[in-house]
């Protein structure tokens, strides 16, 4: 969700929110080995969604249930992927995406999370077009030389390499591309900040008061604090903190 200004808010956020954090994460991993099995060698999907909960410090303990679980398979959840789209407060374009063992509870809340703070719940596809889906790195500056890892991403696959941020250099992939460019540069060495196939918009939209922005910072908040939602992707262009 969001773009390179709204980092270190996210982190915030989920070190004050960890344990909801976690339960996210396990959920992810299990649905991950269900539907590509439990070696994460063999499996990428597996292999980043335990890179992810890892770089949050997720307990390799809650890792291994999580695998396990879905390996297993037998334990009665039900899990399916559901997208939403919407419009939060003054037309910002807002994609959820869940993982749900009842479609009915999400999308009821899904509604209402909307209809609460200024927004609509649409439907499919009614936003999605002004996102791209790519695969997005991003790497912090500080003592990293922004030739080499140019040079060592354009290598990998990637797309496009960008530095239009103070301390965040941004490489972006085609989606189908994603873990083969990741892997070659964390085989090179690079940390990152984040990485995942994410939604990017493709134009950025401001909020024209501080009562918008509050609205739209609480329609984030209550879908961040459901359980079945796991990601967040919208094309408002958040303030500075």
């Amino acid at each position: 969700m969001g773009r390179h200004g709204t980092i270190e808010n996210r982190k915030n956020k989920q070190d004050a929110k960890r344990a909801k954090i976690f339960t996210k994460y396990a959920r992810f991993i299990t649905v991950a080995a269900r539907e590509g099995g439990g070696d994460p060698e063999y499996n990428a999907s597996l292999k980043n969604a335990i890179d992810k909960a890892r770089a949050i410090n997720m307990p390799n303990d809650n890792i291994k249930r999580a695998v396990k679980k879905g390996v297993g398979g037998n334990d009665g959840d039900n899990f399916e992927r559901i997208s939403y789209e919407g419009y939060g407060i003054n037309g910002i374009a807002v994609i959820v995406e869940t993982l749900t063992d009842n479609r009915n509870r999400t999308g009821s809340n899904m509604k209402y999370y909307f209809d609460k703070n200024g927004g609509n719940l649409g439907t499919p596809g009614c936003v999605s077009f002004m996102f791209d889906r790519k695969g997005q790195i991003l790497i912090e500056k500080e003592g990293v030389d922004e030739d080499a890892l140019m040079e060592a991403a354009l290598e990998a696959g990637a797309e496009d390499f960008l530095v239009d941020d103070e301390s965040i250099y941004e490489v972006l992939t085609a989606a189908e591309d994603f873990y083969e460019v990741k892997d070659a540069l964390e085989a090179a060495g690079y940390n990152f900040l984040e990485a995942d196939v994410s939604m990017i918009p493709q134009t950025m939209t401001k909020l024209d008061s501080e009562e918008q922005t509050k609205a739209m910072n609480k329609l984030i908040d209550m879908l961040e604090d459901d359980d079945d939602v796991q990601q967040i992707y919208h094309n408002w262009d958040m303030p500075e903190e």
